[in-house]
């Protein structure tokens, strides 16, 4: 009898366990004033006007951004002809590739991430190792695993095309004339590249060194009209205010349920803020190193990096005057960005898998199973804490991922090939 009473009491302790486990939450959610007020800063209503970018005079003019659009597709800035910006930031995915490591000519090292709303960062690459958009649109050029062209021969190219000239020349006006001694030299490369490139004569080095500059903000231009569109996240966030309700604007239990975690339990609000729901700032959450390859310094080496770019905010091909840089010279550089990576947004995450710097996360049910573990980093220390989500809360959160997809508030007509 005894045996019974003590296997019925266990079935009975397990049930509840269970029941608590998965047990649903309110059909309807109601927000206080406060969490109203939060939740309207997350939505693209609360996204201010795109600020110019002071370190590229050409940002917002719409002949940069027509040079940028047919150089952002051109393949024929590449090595061997068959990479282009596009190749790997494919607008049918916006922007993104679907693959955990890049591939251009040749595999990453790093996941591609989407540049989607990237024009309000202030910091480009999930280490932070460049301060501007345009000058993260030069190093996949010269990158041996992505365009992999050599700088001269870049240039030679897009002065030599009739098209591409007339648009350079409209935007930057004449192009420098160039002596041409050597088939292809660069600053990176190869050793015979680097040789070349040092024999040239100061002016043409400069020269190159400026065409190279201003193809990067005009591909920065073009990348400024790839904005994130409204989803039924925004609509609903914005049918809580005193306009009343949009049509169409309604969660579900679930997702209103992930909603509340969002900015509560699950702190996902946090780091993942602001109208594009990031914070753009860097981040260790110890996540596993890509295979084969070391853990990453991130932003501790990023910053670095960042501060000896010749084409950083205060170089010689920046536009910016030197009070206007302040960010890239107070910028935090201490051990505890040892392994940091940036915030990605979460806009249109449901149609960007995989995750992470490395793509080493495949599905979103994997990156929140993640953060509720919370794994000790191989590098320095996880910032983030054991969530103790019970199963229920992990799949209303997931649910509310799904609410932030949407088309792009784009032209059609810069999401195609000119």
């Amino acid at each position: 009898m005894l045996k019974k009473l003590g296997a019925a009491s266990l079935l009975t302790i397990l049930a509840s366990y269970a029941a608590w486990l998965y047990a649903p939450f309110p059909a309807t959610v109601e927000w206080s004033q406060k969490e109203i007020e939060l939740l309207q800063s997350l939505s693209l209503t609360a996204l201010p006007d795109l600020a110019p970018d002071p370190s590229n005079a050409v940002a917002d003019s719409a002949e940069a951004a027509r040079l940028g659009h047919r150089l952002f597709f051109e393949e024929q800035l590449s090595g061997d002809a068959s990479v282009a910006c596009a190749t790997c930031h494919q607008p049918d995915n916006y922007f993104t590739d679907g693959l955990a490591l890049a591939e251009g000519t040749e595999t990453g090292q790093r996941h591609t991430p989407s540049l989607v709303g990237l024009s309000y960062s202030p910091w480009f690459y999930w280490d932070g190792r460049k301060d501007s958009q345009w000058s993260q649109a030069l190093s996949p050029l010269e990158a041996a695993h992505e365009h992999n062209i050599d700088r001269l021969r870049l240039v030679r190219y897009v002065l030599s095309d009739p098209k591409l000239r007339a648009l350079y020349e409209q935007v930057f006006g004449a192009a420098p004339a160039l002596e041409q001694p050597a088939a292809s030299a660069s600053p990176l490369g190869t050793k015979k590249q680097r040789d070349a490139w040092k024999n040239l004569p100061p002016a043409v080095r400069d020269g190159v060194n400026t065409v190279f500059a201003n193809l990067g903000k005009s591909l920065a231009a073009y990348q400024r009209k790839l904005q994130p569109g409204r989803s039924r996240f925004d609509d609903y966030i914005d049918s809580l205010s005193d306009a009343g309700a949009i049509e169409g604007a309604e969660l579900s239990a679930e997702e209103s349920a992930g909603l509340r975690l969002f900015i509560g339990k699950a702190d996902c609000v946090n780091c993942h803020n602001g109208p594009l729901l990031t914070n753009n700032e860097f981040h260790n959450t110890g996540v596993l190193p890509v295979a084969d390859q070391l853990p990453p310094m991130g932003r501790y080496d990023g910053i670095r990096l960042a501060r000896k770019d010749p084409f950083n905010c205060s170089g010689d091909y920046s536009d910016a005057t030197p009070d206007q840089c302040l960010e890239l010279r107070f910028a935090l550089d201490d051990n505890s960005l040892v392994g940091a990576h940036k915030t990605p947004t979460l806009r249109n995450v449901a149609k960007t898998a995989p995750y992470m710097h490395g793509g080493q996360l495949l599905t979103l049910r994997q990156v929140i199973n993640h953060y509720n573990e919370a794994p000790v980093s191989m590098l320095s220390h996880n910032e983030a804490k054991p969530l103790k989500l019970r199963p229920i809360e992990r799949r209303q959160l997931e649910a509310l991922m799904h609410t932030l997809s949407a088309p792009l508030a784009t032209d059609p007509h810069w999401l195609q090939a000119p």
